[in-house]
Formats: C-alpha cells, sequence, structure tokens
C-alpha cells in the first residue's frame, strides 16, 4: 500500500459554508485500499466532505486531491450513495432499472443498453448479493436489499472510490452484519477505497483500517487503532466514551 498513490489528498484545507467557516486545516492523506470512517458531532461537516470529493463544493482554502485530479463532477471513477438516496427515487421502479439508473442516467430503458452495458448491471447486482430481488420493485424488497440495490448503483462503473454516507443507518442488526461483510467483501474484491460517513463505530471497526474525524473544527486522518482511544473519542463527541477491548481481542466503544 506505501508504494501506491493516496487515494485523498488535502493540503491545508478549510471550507465555508452560508459564510461560516465548517473546517480548516486538513491536511493528511488516505492510502489506497483502505476502509475508512468519516466520524464526528452532528453538524461537524462530515458529508460537507464526501461533497468535496465529489466536486459539488471548492475547498475556500488549500487543495484536494482525488486519485491524483482536482475533484471534478461526474468523475466515474467515483461512486456515491447518499443518505435516504432511494427515498428520492420512488419505489415503482424494479431493483434492475435502478441499477440501470447508474449507467444510462435520462436515457430510459434497458433495452438501449449495449450488451456490455447490461453486463455491467448484472455484475453492479451480483456484487452485492442482489440478482435474485432485481427484478422486484424497490418498495417490495426490505431496507438491508433496498441499501444493496442503492450500492449496486453506485459499483456499475466500477468505481476505484466508494463513498457511503450512513450506509447502516435503519437497518436492524441483521442487516448492519450482513452489510458491513458486503462492505469487506467489497474493499477485497475491487481493490478499492470505501469511506463511509457513520454515528457507530462499532459495527464498523471489524473492516476499518482508518479514520478522518472532524474535531474542533479540523480535519484529521488516522490509523483506526490510534483513533480508538477514549480521550480522544469523549473529546470528539462532548461524552465520556470507554474503549472496551474483549477477551477475543475485539475492540468496541461504549458511553460511560
Amino acid at each position: 500500500m506505501s508504494d501506491t498513490p493516496p487515494v485523498v489528498e488535502f493540503k491545508d484545507v478549510a471550507i465555508d459554508r452560508g459564510g461560516t467557516t465548517v473546517w480548516s486545516h486538513g491536511t493528511f492523506s488516505i492510502p489506497a485500499g483502505s476502509v475508512v470512517a468519516v466520524i464526528g458531532p452532528n453538524g461537524s461537516g462530515k458529508t460537507t466532505l464526501l461533497h468535496l470529493l465529489l466536486g459539488l463544493l471548492s475547498p475556500t482554502a488549500g487543495r484536494v486531491r482525488v486519485l491524483g485530479d482536482t475533484p471534478h463532477r461526474g468523475d466515474r471513477r467515483l461512486g456515491y450513495v447518499p443518505q435516504h438516496h432511494l427515498g428520492s427515487v420512488g419505489g415503482a421502479l424494479r431493483c434492475r432499472d435502478l441499477v440501470a439508473l447508474g449507467l444510462v442516467g435520462n436515457r430510459w430503458g434497458l433495452g438501449r443498453l449495449h450488451p456490455t452495458g447490461r453486463e455491467a448491471i448484472e455484475c453492479a447486482l451480483r456484487s452485492v448479493d442482489a440478482s435474485d430481488f432485481a427484478g422486484e420493485r424497490v418498495s417490495a424488497v426490505s431496507g438491508g436489499q433496498q441499501q444493496r440495490i442503492a450500492i449496486a448503483q453506485a459499483l456499475v462503473h466500477d468505481p476505484e472510490l466508494l463513498l457511503l454516507d450512513e450506509p447502516l443507518a435503519n437497518l436492524d442488526l441483521r442487516h448492519q452484519e450482513e452489510m458491513v461483510g458486503l462492505l469487506r467483501d467489497l474493499a477485497v474484491a475491487g481493490d478499492r477505497t470505501i469511506l463511509v460517513v457513520t454515528h457507530d463505530l462499532n459495527s464498523l471497526l471489524p473492516i476499518l483500517t482508518g479514520a478522518v474525524y472532524l474535531l474542533d473544527g479540523h480535519a484529521h486522518y488516522d490509523e483506526i487503532g490510534n483513533v480508538v482511544d477514549g480521550e480522544l473519542l469523549s473529546h470528539l463527541y462532548g461524552t465520556s466514551v470507554r474503549v472496551v477491548r474483549t477477551p477475543q481481542g475485539d475492540l468496541f466503544t461504549r458511553s460511560t
């Protein structure tokens, strides 16, 4: 991993929204192949960071590089699943057609696709284990299955960097575990980098390699073992957080 250029580079980055500085002095890089949590309290700018990477916002100061370039809209090397994505689409579509929209945009209809496009859709469905229900309407499948379809849509271009905004929100424990397993498989099989905005580190800890944390108005990055620290997390969230290690060596955090 050390011989590969970083996927994300921030150099003294600041971002303002509505005349207010969200955070500043962001200087870090994210290695290729990482699975990284983006954490911080509400309003700290987690989704804003994803929008910077997507080229939807420009930094007020400093320099951002994604896959070696200045971020720009429509970069197909990036896949993005916003929070509550399917709520804005509607449930009448078939799951397969929703994935196709990630490939064809406004050119509606699978019949217009080249065979390579149809195969890309089927490959994306297979990658999230969604082929069996791809013909169902989005409204007819479970929340966990809907999240798989949303991720398949983001994967249809086989991106190098996958950005997920709260992918575990509103999922029960079983579906959270399944989603974490899926993200692990996607990181390994595709040799891609994954950034996940999350409020709950515990579910993702088994697969995380690092974290971006937004603390005291600044953006930082570190390996996950250095971030899972009671003092740091307590400062980050403004409440007492304890880090516990099980006899099996697993870590989890808890409020005290």
